[in-house]
């Protein structure tokens, strides 16, 4: 590991300033990725500026009837928040797919938004990967590509977003709120992550030197007909293969509001609106969820070794969608598929 310095911010500006003031620098709070990333000589910051002391812990409702949550609320305290399991049960219900509990009590939620791929070869200093280097070439295209993208690719990269949180934020259309030398300012969540283009450096549309400080969420939490299915090699402490974010809103057998996204298949949460849009008036049935997932995975393509993820999605869209429309989640304590 690369030696660094360490300095704790006293407020959010001071936090701006700090890293403004060296470009080597990194924010650091529960440090569940950016401490594995120093070890394996992934990540090489001269500087950590610990924001874990700010005052950015609050789970508050809006005047608009929805809620912000803090960007440093840890994962295991958000999952189990009231308002959250009350009212967002899906966000609840993702967070608990992930990670093991220890990691959860440590994970920020804001540090859940911007952790960086588990690409096996992302990892592997010694690889080409134009996410470390851009331009050196992208090694996972013709290596082992069991658990990457299938949607959205390029040239240049075909790494998975690993959150399951994100994956719930991108389903409830949150709102991502940072601060940075010119101010701050508000992103739609669908906004926020890129897909690698030819820039996979980037994988988001922070500007440098913004934090997020908090996360919106809308009035809506689809509470009743909800689904969170992950699909991992093995039932704990995996990230997914394919994971999948369903709600619902219904009358009667009748949708009248439906929300979908997917993750371990793109370099963010995966969400086509069009796919939403054909199940509004619809029966809540197979034929309108294989129409879903259909629309979902247009485009879709393989890369030898992870082909398979594009049937499994499939299954898995309209599985989630048939537990949401029955009322009948996903059970995160007993992992087997309903």
């Amino acid at each position: 590991m690369t030696p660094f310095q360490y300095t704790r911010a006293s407020d959010v500006a001071d936090a701006i300033r700090q890293v403004a003031a060296d470009p080597s620098a990194k924010f650091i709070a529960g440090g569940t990725n950016l401490i594995d990333l120093m070890k394996y000589d992934v990540e090489h910051p001269a500087r950590l500026v610990d924001i874990s002391h700010l005052p950015l812990r609050s789970v508050e409702e809006t005047s608009g009837g929805g809620l912000r949550i803090g960007a440093l609320v840890p994962n295991s305290d958000l999952a189990y928040h009231p308002l959250i399991a009350q009212r967002y049960p899906l966000i609840a219900s993702a967070i608990l797919a992930g990670a093991s509990q220890q990691l959860r009590n440590m994970a920020s939620t804001g540090g859940n938004l911007v952790q960086r791929t588990r690409c096996f070869y992302f990892y592997d200093a010694v690889t080409p990967c134009n996410k470390r280097q851009p331009g050196s070439g992208c090694s996972a295209i013709s290596g082992i590509n069991r658990i990457n993208a299938i949607l959205g690719t390029s040239e240049a990269c075909i790494a998975t977003h690993p959150s399951d949180l994100c994956v719930a934020l991108a389903a409830l259309e949150a709102i991502v709120h940072v601060v940075g030398p010119g101010g701050a300012r508000r992103i739609a969540f669908s906004d926020f992550h890129r897909l690698p283009g030819n820039t996979p450096q980037r994988d988001t549309n922070l500007e440098p030197n913004e934090i997020i400080t908090a996360i919106e969420l809308p009035p809506k939490g689809f509470a009743a007909n909800y689904s969170y299915l992950k699909i991992r090699d093995r039932l704990s402490y995996a990230f997914a293969l394919v994971s999948v974010a369903a709600a619902l809103e219904l009358d009667g057998e009748t949708i009248r509001e439906a929300r979908l996204a997917l993750g371990g298949v793109a370099h963010k949460p995966w969400r086509v609106t069009a796919a939403e849009t054909a199940m509004r008036g619809q029966r809540a049935d197979a034929g309108a969820f294989a129409q879903a997932a259909d629309l979902m995975l247009q485009g879709a393509k393989g890369y030898g070794h992870n082909g398979f993820k594009i049937g499994l999605a499939r299954r898995a869209i309209v599985r989630t969608l048939s537990q949401a429309a029955r009322g009948t989640p996903q059970s995160q304590s007993v992992k087997k598929i309903r």
